[in-house]
């Protein structure tokens, strides 16, 4: 009988505790087509689920065009011109490193070489030989190999050492034929914490970055990784340097949202607190991302990441409205935080932006009032 009791207890816990366990960290359910939650994004001007790009958080012609251009053709020859033309503090040259790498890296996976196959990638490769002191290509190849590090090994490893250690090396190789060029020292970030660099040999790298792009938002999301509890860091030590960073940030400069890429990044696995997302920690940093968004040049390049995660914590807090005035920018391209850390992106994104939906229109808006 009493093992009756205790089975009973536990049913009754489970029903309490489910609807808490379903909201991990990113993850909201799916809303079934017909249920009222769903909504047609056509409605919106929104692009259909299948049609979102996973490929980048915004629009980059240029790069998608010569992406496809290399893919198709298997010349580096474009990739190596538009990176020479694009400027290298800034950030769009950072991203372009990392999707010509993440391009080679997906290759590779999906055609790996087997039984006398070119293996996929091999514009890289050829790059690398043909054009040896190229700087554009040497970043590429550097951030290639850690991508495949992460992608391929374990951490902790000999596997997933080794590669890093050929990452490092490459990242050396890609510093001295550019020395102003902040990049291999970005791509460093994710080798000194893949590698658990000591804090006085990061802290070293750091200032590289700092002397050659102080206020680069892509190489201070890279550093935050570091601090992280989850890494080398504690919650305390993230949320310093991102506040750190924000307070310094000159006017129109993204550094200001900082902060909220930290709370992101610690956010409890299963939340149990009511109204966190109302928080006044959250309240505070989805504040000064806001205040961020609205300062900067419409063309940043890393607007987009910024607002995709607003949308992430606007749409948690119920801010419908605001959360819908995010999205009218964005909506069509899905690679970025946090919808990439899911297997399916696009549907992450596709919830949140139905949600969004939902409750504007439960809150008397309508396509009419949406302010683009």
């Amino acid at each position: 009988m009493e093992i009756l009791w205790v089975l009973m207890a536990l049913l009754m816990l489970s029903f309490v505790l489910l609807p808490y366990l379903r909201r991990r960290r990113g993850m909201i359910e799916q809303v079934a087509p017909g249920h009222p939650d769903a909504a047609d994004p056509a409605n919106y001007g929104f692009v259909r689920q299948e049609q979102l790009d996973v490929r980048m958080p915004g629009p980059d012609e240029d790069l998608l065009d010569v992406l496809d251009l290399v893919q198709r053709t298997q010349d580096y020859r474009a990739a190596a011109q538009l990176l020479a033309g694009t400027e290298a503090e800034g950030e769009l040259r950072w991203q372009r490193v990392q999707a010509f790498a993440g391009a080679a890296s997906l290759e590779l996976q999906q055609r790996p070489g087997n039984a006398g196959e070119t293996p996929g990638g091999q514009w890289l490769r050829v790059w690398r030989a043909e054009q040896p002191k190229d700087a554009g290509g040497a970043a590429v190849h550097a951030e290639f190999l850690v991508q495949q590090a992460w992608r391929t090994a374990t951490p902790g490893t000999d596997e997933f050492r080794i590669i890093m250690e050929e990452a490092k090396a490459a990242c050396g190789e890609a510093a001295l034929l550019a020395p102003g060029d902040p990049v291999p020292y970005i791509v460093e970030l994710s080798v000194a914490r893949g590698l658990s660099y000591p804090r006085e040999e990061f802290e070293q790298l750091w200032l590289k970055i700092l002397d050659r792009a102080p206020n680069h938002m892509g190489a201070h999301l890279a550093a935050l990784h570091y601090w992280c509890e989850k890494w080398h860091g504690s919650r305390e030590l993230a949320a310093s340097f991102a506040e750190a960073a924000a307070a310094r940030a000159p006017q129109g400069s993204l550094l200001a949202a900082l902060p909220l890429f930290a709370v992101f990044e610690h956010l409890p696995e299963v939340n149990l607190v009511s109204g966190f997302y109302q928080s006044e920690v959250v309240t505070k940093a989805i504040h000064g991302a806001l205040h961020a968004v609205h300062s900067a040049r419409a063309d940043d390049p890393m607007l987009a990441h910024v607002r995709h995660l607003l949308i992430f914590f606007l749409v948690r807090g119920e801010r419908w409205a605001e959360a819908m005035s995010q999205l009218v920018h964005v909506d069509g391209h899905v690679g970025a935080l946090p919808w990439t850390l899911s297997p399916d992106p696009a549907a992450e994104f596709a919830v949140y932006r139905a949600l969004a939906v939902a409750g504007y229109e439960a809150n008397g808006g309508s396509p009419a009032t949406l302010l683009h």
